[in-house]
């Protein structure tokens, strides 16, 4: 009866987490804020309250982006606009890439950015300078972008722009840090890649992957005004105490505070008059098809937030303590229980391991879930299918996994130490596969009790 319960359980948390990836579909999302009528484009959610364009006011149309969902975005302003597109350039992250008529897709590096990116960025950038007022741009951007899109600035190479963000990645710093600082070392990030296709009109169409869904946070914002300065990139770099980055980086940063070298566009800019900015995917809608696809089995149902950020192992414990308390009390909810959250946790390094922020949560939680009655699991993945430098996209415990993880010689503990959960959930086969989803709007939480 033990297996049985777990067993359902856990198929259970897994249909739940695959629909609420597949509410993110960005092709279905692309086509909730676009809508064609002949030469007219509808923009919004609705015709009623829809901004419109007329296409043939436009000499050329082109697409442009990047991020991890952009091919499937790519894909749907195909069939919404055809041989009407005169040209397309995406970068997505090798693996990510799909079959495209009329937009040409380079496949780069993700978390770092590489060679590959750089060239994609540099005919992308291209592309948006040689826009005219006549020409109508469609930018699709995702989460991911701001590895994919990359250009660094003065004389900043790509090897000195991959160890600081190397370094950011491993310090333990939030998204909006890091991409204040990428912001600031970038030719293209921060406003910048609207301020090329100026004075084009752009329709800058984003699938958040941050808490809030800043606009100037996703993807680094490279057609959205800047709120950040080059004063908070370097207070980023103090408080994570970073001296030791390359010296181009900083000298760059310093000129930037002395006003050497102009601040990124902010709100009210000229370039940003013919811009707009719809967010038409987010981590709320994903957790809202959760909570619906848990009520259809059964479920009492709570959302915490889309919104937790903070340390990894931290989040898990809370979300552990959930559980725990669900069957002591039946609090916050009765059994049967689905809490569900969102956001973006983060992970300091101190091993030398693999995985990613969903398995190190579920490393954690399992930790505390080993004195549990077997009526309870959780599970923590990305939407994108890709956590971390894996082939996971999270994993799904229960109180059997640490007990499990001794039987293959693999201690808990001594792997969480490492940030080695990939490892671990390897050996005791709870790894959350599901191979690149098309989509990212940052990562789903079930904590299910029976």
């Amino acid at each position: 009866m033990t297996d049985n319960l777990l067993e359902q359980l856990r198929s259970e948390a897994a249909t739940i987490f695959e629909s609420a990836v597949a509410a993110v579909n960005p092709q279905k999302a692309v086509k909730r804020f676009v809508h064609v009528d002949g030469a007219k484009l509808f923009l919004g959610r609705s015709q009623a309250d829809a901004v419109t364009l007329d296409s043939d006011q436009y000499e050329r149309i082109f697409l442009v982006g990047g991020g991890k969902a952009t091919a499937a975005m790519a894909g749907a302003m195909e069939e919404l606009l055809g041989d009407r597109i005169h040209r397309g350039l995406i970068n997505v992250k090798y693996g990510f890439a799909q079959p495209l008529r009329f937009t040409r897709t380079t496949e780069a590096g993700h978390p770092l950015p590489d060679k590959n990116g750089e060239q994609g960025t540099a005919q992308i950038l291209q592309l948006l300078e040689s826009a005219t007022a006549t020409d109508l741009l469609f930018s699709l951007i995702s989460g991911g972008g701001s590895a994919l899109i990359v250009k660094p600035c003065g004389n900043i190479t790509l090897a000195e722009k991959q160890e600081l963000t190397r370094r950011l990645l491993a310090c333990g710093a939030g998204i909006d840090e890091i991409n204040t600082l990428r912001k600031h070392i970038s030719a293209v990030k921060g406003g910048l890649m609207a301020r090329a296709a100026f004075p084009a009109t752009v329709v800058n169409l984003m699938l958040s992957d941050v808490v809030g869904d800043k606009t100037d946070v996703i993807a680094s914002g490279p057609f959205t005004p800047d709120l950040s300065t080059y004063r908070q990139a370097l207070d980023i770099l103090n408080k994570y105490r970073l001296r030791d980055i390359p010296e181009t980086i900083k000298t760059h940063l310093y000129n930037g505070l002395n006003g050497h070298i102009p601040e990124t566009p902010k709100p009210g800019a000229a370039e940003f008059e013919r811009v707009y900015h719809y967010i038409i995917g987010s981590n709320i809608l994903a957790l809202e098809a959760a909570r619906k696809q848990a009520i259809r089995l059964g479920y009492n149902t709570l959302i915490l937030s889309s919104m937790i950020e903070g340390e990894t192992k931290e989040i898990a414990r809370a979300h552990s303590a959930i559980a725990k308390e669900i069957i002591k009390s039946g609090h916050p909810i009765a059994a049967p229980a689905c809490i569900i959250s969102g956001g973006e946790t983060t992970v300091t390094l101190q091993g030398q391991g693999r995985g990613g922020r969903n398995q190190e949560f579920c490393l954690a939680a399992a930790l505390d879930l080993t004195e549990l009655s077997p009526r309870a699991a959780i599970l923590s993945g990305g939407t994108d299918g890709d956590d971390g430098p894996t082939d996971a996209a999270g994993a799904i415990v229960d109180p059997f996994t640490v007990k499990r993880g001794e039987v293959a010689n693999a201690p808990a503990l001594r792997y969480l130490s490492d940030n080695d959960a990939y490892s671990f959930f390897k050996k005791t086969g709870d790894l959350l596969i599901t191979g690149p989803t098309g989509t990212n709007v940052m990562d789903v939480r079930l904590v299910m009790v029976r």
